[in-house]
């Protein structure tokens, strides 16, 4: 099963409190981006957050699951909770490196 494009811009919309909020499709599924970080993946319309340790604590009591076979096990982020949403993501995006640019291969 894939996630619905309508449903990756209504995470984006969820988080609209942060700038520069877009989503990719990857493989029938989603990654959310926040200020060009990627900080939610969407499977099977579930969002998820990486397991680090600086969440350890605000998402003790959240589900866990695996988004696609062979993941590790990450956080279940309920994106409707927007207190919660709001502090995962300022800890993820602080956290997250920017992804390294791709070198183009020469012809």
């Amino acid at each position: 099963m894939s996630t619905p494009a309508d449903f990756l811009e209504f995470v984006c919309e969820q988080i609209d409190f942060f700038d520069n909020v877009r989503y990719r499709k990857m493989f029938g599924e989603g990654m959310i981006y926040v200020n060009d970080k990627p900080v939610l993946l969407v499977c099977d319309s579930i969002v998820y957050v990486k397991e680090i340790p600086e969440l350890a604590e605000l998402m003790i009591n959240a589900e866990r699951g695996i988004p696609y076979d062979g993941a590790r096990e990450h956080y279940i982020l309920d994106i409707e909770n927007h207190d919660l949403a709001k502090e995962a993501i300022t800890i993820l995006e602080l956290a997250t490196p920017l992804p390294k640019p791709k070198k183009r291969k020469e012809s």
